[in-house]
């Protein structure tokens, strides 16, 4: 049986030419059940009714320059444990491995191996029945030189052409994120997703830096957007912080989004630039209840956790009994909570205004579903375009201005008194406001970076 075999080292040379990719180094281990391939800027999509997926590969080491476009049917996704113990989803896609004489069907999962010593990693149920392994040796099948791998290459030179950008997130496959690192792919930049807890830092004063899973220091980079969830705000500022350190462009300082993400401290600052909200209270003690309830003009009133996000946290309460209730169950676990005016004639709706740069790039109507009074799109409110007024816009400009945001979503509601600001959001999510008004609003985030470093 064995006769019939492969015999590799614990290092050879394959190519995949179904990718377009004519020689990768793999390391060969047996110890490893799945194979793996690098791949980055992944991105799923459907072709006659298949699934597929789109990445690029630099099939050459430390070499940024090769860049390959490949495009392979989309088999499955799973979840797959490194060595290191890190668990991630990852894409999963047939093609064929070329050992020259030897040829046969394999599965890969893709995965971004910067960090890794090998682009490819050849595991054993790509083996199995085909392959024997001798660790002890190297390149059985042969080894190209340098001049090789130049001319196998030569048409996938290309010069940096864009910016490097980094996107600094959590989940690579939220629509927003997708759409930011394809808007970036379109315009000419070199895209990176850059996962907030695989990031840590180095501070030094003379040389500050940032590491990434496995050791890879993130270096030149020439712009990040950090897209920071609010539980991992404290992390996600100090990673922007550091970047910041490092003479690298934020699109939203970390001092920008810290702010914004405090409530009280972000209306104190909005109504000292002279931008009217709802009447709003805060107390520390249980026993300034009644007041508080006065002070916003009595009931029904709205009940905010000052830590809550897309509309979690948020409680109308239709009675003064009711408010009191909500408010000393929440004083009692010693949560921080603003008492506000219900604007009544709002009748469920807000809006929604896209600020970029000072302008407003984009404006939606949020409606809330029958019975609930929370717009948000999260929960279940829908979108429509609408046309706001030069006061509207007036409004969400100078709000994102007085919060030193160059990218906000800000949250005004109608008022009988004018229009009255609700909210600043540091990290606006994109499929609402981009699928109701069919805008590339994740392009003017990047015109904005490319703005700032005068690109054309």
């Amino acid at each position: 049986m064995s006769t019939n075999k492969v015999i590799l080292g614990s290092e050879e040379w394959c190519s995949f030419p179904e990718l377009g990719i004519p020689l990768i180094k793999a390391r060969v281990d047996s110890g490893a059940k799945t194979s793996a391939l690098h791949a980055v800027n992944i991105a799923p999509f459907v072709r006659d009714g298949e699934s597929w997926v789109k990445f690029d590969i630099n099939p050459i080491q430390n070499n940024l320059k090769t860049i390959i476009h490949c495009e392979a049917l989309l088999v499955d996704k799973r979840i797959v444990k490194s060595s290191s113990g890190f668990r991630e989803q990852r894409y999963v896609i047939r093609t064929t491995l070329d050992f020259g004489e030897h040829k046969w069907p394999i599965e890969m999962t893709l995965t971004n191996r910067d960090s890794m010593g090998f682009r490819m990693l050849l595991g054993r149920e790509a083996m199995s029945g085909r392959v024997l392994v001798d660790p002890e040796q190297k390149y059985l099948l042969g080894q190209p030189t340098n001049d090789k791998l130049k001319e196998l290459y030569h048409n996938s030179e290309r010069a940096k052409t864009g910016l490097k950008i980094g996107l600094l997130a959590s989940n690579p496959e939220l629509y927003s994120n997708k759409r930011i690192i394809e808007a970036g792919e379109q315009r000419g930049h070199e895209m990176h997703f850059l996962n907030i807890k695989e990031c840590y830092m180095k501070l030094d004063a003379t040389k500050p830096e940032i590491h990434y899973r496995g050791g890879k220091i993130l270096s030149d980079f020439d712009a990040v957007i950090p897209r920071i969830r609010p539980s991992i705000t404290f992390y996600g500022c100090a990673l922007t912080r550091q970047f910041e350190a490092m003479k690298v462009f934020c699109l939203n300082s970390a001092s920008a989004i810290t702010q914004s993400r405090d409530k009280l401290y972000s209306l104190q600052l909005l109504l000292n630039h002279g931008v009217d909200i709802p009447t709003t209270g805060f107390a520390n003690s249980p026993l300034d209840t009644d007041d508080l309830i006065k002070m916003v003009g009595g009931s029904p009133l709205i009940v905010k956790l000052l830590e809550g996000t897309q509309g979690k946290g948020v409680v109308l309460a239709e009675t003064k009994k009711a408010a009191e209730s909500v408010i000393n169950a929440f004083k009692s676990l010693n949560a921080n909570i603003l008492v506000q005016e219900f604007i009544k004639e709002a009748n469920g709706k807000d809006i929604r205004c896209f600020v970029i740069d000072g302008k407003v790039v984009a404006a939606i109507q949020r409606e809330a579903l029958p019975g609930e009074f929370r717009a948000n799109i999260h929960l279940g409110g829908t979108a429509s375009v609408i046309k706001v007024t030069s006061e509207e816009k007036r409004i969400a400009i100078k709000a994102a201005k007085a919060m030193n945001l160059k990218v906000a979503g800000v949250d005004i509601i109608r008022s009988s008194k004018g229009p009255l600001l609700l909210e600043v959001n540091s990290s606006p999510g994109l499929e609402g406001i981009e699928g109701a008004t069919n805008k590339d609003i994740a392009g003017e985030m990047i015109k904005a970076i490319e703005k700032n470093f005068k690109w054309k």
